[in-house]
């Protein structure tokens, strides 16, 4: 899990939420370097951004889902 490259996608919803997990720790510890902390935010928003994106499309097919449902009755 990096936490210095923003463009790198995580493997999926759950290792993105992981890895905020893991950023959240340690700006809670309080013991990161001021030179990695706008890195670890960064990463953070992207990471965050993915998660959106992924509960918004899994949305979406849930929609259609119910929606092909109700026009089979």
């Amino acid at each position: 899990m990096s936490t210095t490259d923003p463009d790198n996608p995580p493997a999926g919803y759950a290792a993105a939420l992981a890895e905020l997990d893991s950023i959240l720790a340690q700006l809670d510890r309080g013991d990161v370097d001021v030179d990695v902390l706008a890195a670890n935010v960064q990463r953070a928003a992207t990471l965050i951004a993915f998660c959106r994106e992924r509960i918004g499309s899994a949305r979406l097919q849930i929609e259609q889902v119910v929606a092909d449902l109700g026009s089979a009755e």
